[in-house]
C-alpha cells in the first residue's frame, strides 16, 4: 500500500470494485446517500404516460431516475419515441428499455442537451419526463426557443442531510439536489477537493465554496471517481 493515505466521501453508492481498487491505492472512499428518489405513482400520471407512449414524439430525458419511473408504468406496448438524452448512464437504460425508441442525441449537461434540441431546427414541441427539483436551463432554454414543453413529473427527490464527522481529502458529488443536501449541514476544509460529476453540479457546489472544483470529463459515476483516483495517485508522485 502506498505510505500517502487519503480519504474520499462518496455522496452515492459505488460499486465495490471501485472501493477495493481504490484501497489498492492507498485511498478509502466512505459511501453516503444524501438524496433519495421515489417515483410518483398517480392515476393522472399513469394516464400521463400512458397517453404519450402511444404518439410519435420528441421525448427528452435527463435522468435515468426518470427513465425507470417511465418504464415502470407503461403497459406492453413500448413508444417509438425520438429521444434526446443526457450522459452515459441514462443513455444505457434508455437502449435497455426502449427498443423501439430512437435517441437523436445526447449531451454531458442539460444546456448542451437543451441546444441540440434547439440545433435540429424542426422541433416544435418536446415532452420532458423529469423530477419535482428539476433544473430550469433546458427547458426555459426550449421555451425562449419557441419550443413549447410539456413536463411530466415522474419522480421526487427527497432530501437527507447528515453531519459527516470525518475531515475528507475530496468529496465526489452526482447531483446538484445531492449539494445542496450535503451543504445544508456542512462545510468543507480549506484542502478538501469536490469532484463534480458535470457543470451543473459544478455550479451548485459554487453557491456554497471558493475551494477548488474538478469536474468530471466523461459522464458516468465510474469515471468520476476514477479521476479522483488519478488526481491522487499523481499528487502522491510529484
Amino acid at each position: 500500500m502506498p505510505d500517502t493515505h487519503y480519504h474520499i466521501l462518496s455522496t452515492r453508492p459505488l460499486d465495490k470494485s471501485l472501493i477495493e481498487e481504490a484501497e489498492k491505492q492507498g485511498i478509502t472512499i466512505d459511501q453516503a446517500d444524501f438524496i433519495a428518489t421515489k417515483p410518483i405513482h398517480t392515476p393522472e400520471i399513469t394516464e400521463s404516460i400512458q397517453s404519450v407512449a402511444r404518439k410519435k414524439i420528441t421525448v427528452v430525458f435527463t435522468s435515468m431516475n426518470a427513465v425507470d419511473a417511465v418504464y415502470a408504468q407503461l403497459q406492453e406496448a413500448l413508444p417509438a419515441w425520438d429521444i434526446f438524452s443526457i450522459g452515459h448512464t441514462t443513455q444505457q437504460l434508455i437502449h435497455k428499455y426502449f427498443s423501439k425508441a430512437v435517441i437523436v442525441a445526447s449531451a454531458d449537461d442539460a444546456g448542451q442537451l437543451a441546444r441540440e434540441i434547439i440545433a435540429k431546427g424542426d422541433i416544435r414541441a418536446v415532452t420532458f419526463f423529469c423530477g419535482d427539483r428539476r433544473r430550469d436551463e433546458l427547458p426555459d432554454l426550449l421555451k425562449s426557443n419557441g419550443i413549447l414543453v410539456n413536463e411530466i413529473i415522474v419522480y421526487q427527490t427527497l432530501m437527507i442531510p447528515a453531519i459527516t464527522s470525518a475531515v475528507y481529502d475530496a468529496i465526489l458529488f452526482f447531483s446538484p439536489s445531492a449539494v445542496e443536501s450535503f451543504f445544508t449541514c456542512n462545510t468543507l476544509p480549506a484542502h478538501t477537493i469536490p469532484f463534480a460529476i458535470g457543470k451543473t453540479t459544478a455550479e451548485a457546489i459554487r453557491q456554497y465554496t471558493t475551494n477548488k472544483i474538478i469536474t468530471g470529463n466523461a459522464p458516468g459515476k465510474n469515471s468520476l471517481v476514477n479521476e479522483a483516483l488519478f488526481y491522487f495517485k499523481n499528487k502522491n508522485t510529484n
